[in-house]
C-alpha cells in the first residue's frame, strides 16, 4: 500500500507550507519513515485563520438541509474509501486494519447522526407577562471558527467527533490532527472536499503544537476551543482558552475502572472488558484498566484474563490475523516498562506478558498483573497501554469507593447480575460513561465525555451541538 505525503488544506486547497518545512511520519510497526506532512507556520496560519472567518460567514447562512446534504455526501464518500483509509490509517498508527476500517465506517455513521441532527437545533418563543405586542424570542446561532486539536489515537474518529457537531451546528473549524498520523485526517478532509464543502469552512493543519495551539486561541476570529488529550495538556489549553474568554470542550484522560461483583457471569466480564483492553494496544481513553474483582472470583477471572492475553496473535496492523498492533512509538514501550516494574516492586505478580516482542517496531506483550496494591503508578496513572492489573474486594462499597478515588471520572465498566447492585453502580460511580453487562459502544447518539479531570462538555447526543451554539434572547416590542 502506497503511503501519501499530507499537505496543509487552507481555503479549500492543499498546499505545502509557506516556508516548506515538513516532518517525518514512521510506521510504528517497523520504525521506518513512510512520508512527510507539512509543517505549518505563523504565515499558513494566519492563512487558516482568514479562511475560517470566511468560511464561517459562508456556513452559518446555510439552511439545515444544505448543511445536511453536504456532509451526508461527505459521509458517503468515507464509506465508499473505507478500505483506502484503512490502509493509510494502520499504515500510520498501527492498529489492525479490521480496526482501522471499523473506525472510518463509523466515522461515515456519526456524520449522517449529525446531519440530521442538525435539523433539530430549535429556538423558541416566550410570551410576555403583559403585553401581547411584545415578542420574545430564544435563539440559537452558531458561536463561530472553531479550533479543533485532536490526538493519535483515532485519528479519524476523534476529529469526525468535533466537526459532525460544529458543521451541524453552522460552525467553521480549523483542524489541528496529529503530526504522527496525518494522512487519515486528510483523507477525512478530502471527502469534504469532494462533497462540495465552501472554502474556508474546514482548514487542516499540522506543526509544532504548542505554537499552534498558542496562536489559534489567542486569535480573536477563533471562538471556542475543542481538544480531546492528556489531562495536562487539557488543562493547560483551558486556562489559555479562560484567559480569551474562549468556550471549550475538553475530552481527556480517563484511568477506567473494572467492577466485577459476586454475582457477575466471569465469561461475559472477560469477554468484554478483556477485548476492551487491548483493543488499540490498550491506547484509548476509554480502556479499561483496573480491574477490581470481587475474592470469590478473582482467581477464575485473572486466570481467564491471562488465558485470553496469552491467545491475543500481535503484529504488523497489515498482517492477516493481527489483533494487536504496535504501541505508538518507543515512548510509550519505555512506559510499560517502567509501569510493570514498579508494580513487581510493590508487589505485584505478572500473570502474562510483561515484555517488549522483538527488537522491530514498537510491540509489547498483552500483559496482566495481579494483587496490584494501589500505590502502584499503575493504579494511579493511566497507562495507555496493554497492560491490565487486578486486585480484590470484599464488598461491593469498597469497590466503588477505589473507583472513584481518582481525579479521573471518564468511563466505567460493571458486571453484575444484580439489579440492585446495578442500581447503586450507575448512582454512586462518578464516571461520565458506564457500561454495565455490555463492551463500550459509544455512538453518535449517545453524550461521550467525562467528569472531574477527565474534562466537561460532550462530543455525542444532542448535547454535543450545544457546545458549538450561542443562545441569544431577542425581544422586539411594536415602535
Amino acid at each position: 500500500m502506497v503511503y501519501p505525503d499530507t499537505q496543509l488544506f487552507v481555503g479549500g486547497r492543499w498546499r505545502d507550507a509557506a516556508d516548506g518545512r515538513s516532518m517525518p511520519i514512521r510506521n510504528p510497526a517497523t520504525g521506518q519513515e513512510i512520508g512527510r506532512v507539512a509543517r505549518a507556520g505563523r504565515a499558513d496560519l494566519d492563512r487558516a485563520i482568514e479562511a475560517a472567518q470566511l468560511g464561517f460567514e459562508t456556513w452559518r447562512d446555510y439552511m439545515p438541509a444544505q448543511r445536511s446534504k453536504v456532509m451526508r455526501a461527505a459521509a458517503v464518500l468515507v464509506r465508499e474509501r473505507a478500505d483506502a483509509i484503512a490502509g493509510v490509517l494502520t499504515q500510520e498508527q498501527g492498529k489492525p486494519l479490521t480496526e482501522a476500517k471499523g473506525e472510518a465506517l463509523a466515522a461515515a455513521d456519526i456524520l449522517e447522526w449529525f446531519a440530521e441532527e442538525g435539523f433539530r437545533v430549535y429556538g423558541r418563543l416566550v410570551p410576555h407577562r403583559s403585553n401581547t405586542a411584545i415578542r420574545q424570542m430564544v435563539l440559537k446561532d452558531p458561536v463561530g471558527p472553531v479550533a479543533a486539536f485532536t490526538p493519535w489515537n483515532f485519528p479519524i474518529n476523534q476529529i469526525v467527533r468535533k466537526i459532525g457537531a460544529g458543521l451541524a451546528a453552522g460552525c467553521s473549524m480549523i483542524v489541528k490532527a496529529p503530526e504522527e498520523t496525518p494522512a487519515s485526517p486528510a483523507a477525512l478532509i478530502r471527502a469534504f472536499q469532494d462533497a462540495g464543502l465552501p472554502e474556508g469552512v474546514l482548514g487542516l493543519v499540522f506543526g509544532d503544537p504548542a505554537d499552534i495551539s498558542d496562536y489559534l486561541i489567542a486569535s480573536p476570529v477563533i471562538r471556542k476551543i475543542t481538544f480531546t488529550g492528556s489531562t495536562p495538556v487539557g488543562k493547560l489549553l483551558a486556562g489559555m482558552a479562560g484567559q480569551h474568554m474562549k468556550r471549550v470542550s475538553m475530552e481527556l484522560g480517563g484511568h477506567a475502572p473494572v467492577i466485577v461483583c459476586e454475582d457477575a457471569d466471569v465469561a461475559l466480564a472477560v469477554k468484554s472488558a478483556g477485548a476492551a483492553k487491548f483493543r488499540n494496544a490498550g491506547q484509548v481513553c476509554i480502556s479499561p484498566t483496573r480491574f477490581l474483582v470481587h475474592d470469590s472470583l478473582k482467581q477464575d477471572f485473572e486466570g481467564r484474563l491471562a488465558e485470553l492475553a496469552r491467545g491475543i496473535k500481535v503484529g504488523d496492523g497489515l498482517a492477516e490475523g493481527t489483533q494487536m498492533g504496535p504501541l505508538a512509538n518507543p515512548r510509550r514501550l519505555a512506559a510499560m516498562a517502567e509501569f510493570q516494574r514498579d508494580a513487581v516492586e510493590r508487589g505485584a505478580t505478572v500473570l502474562t506478558g510483561g515484555a517488549r516482542i522483538g527488537d522491530t517496531g514498537n510491540f509489547w506483550q498483552p500483559t496482566v498483573l495481579t494483587n496490584v496494591p494501589l500505590e502502584a503508578r499503575l493504579f494511579n496513572d493511566e497507562p495507555f497501554g496493554p497492560v491490565a492489573g487486578v486486585r480484590s474486594f470484599s464488598r461491593l462499597e469498597e469497590a466503588i469507593s477505589e473507583a472513584n478515588r481518582l481525579s479521573y471520572g471518564l468511563a466505567g465498566y460493571a458486571f453484575t447480575t444484580s439489579l440492585a447492585n446495578a442500581d447503586l453502580l450507575t448512582r454512586r460511580v462518578e464516571v461520565g460513561m458506564l457500561w454495565v453487562n455490555t463492551p463500550a459502544a459509544g455512538t453518535a447518539e449517545l453524550p461521550f465525555g467525562g467528569i472531574k479531570d477527565s474534562g466537561y462538555g460532550t462530543e455525542g447526543g444532542p448535547e454535543a451541538l450545544e457546545a458549538y451554539l450561542n443562545t441569544r434572547a431577542v425581544v422586539i416590542a411594536n415602535a
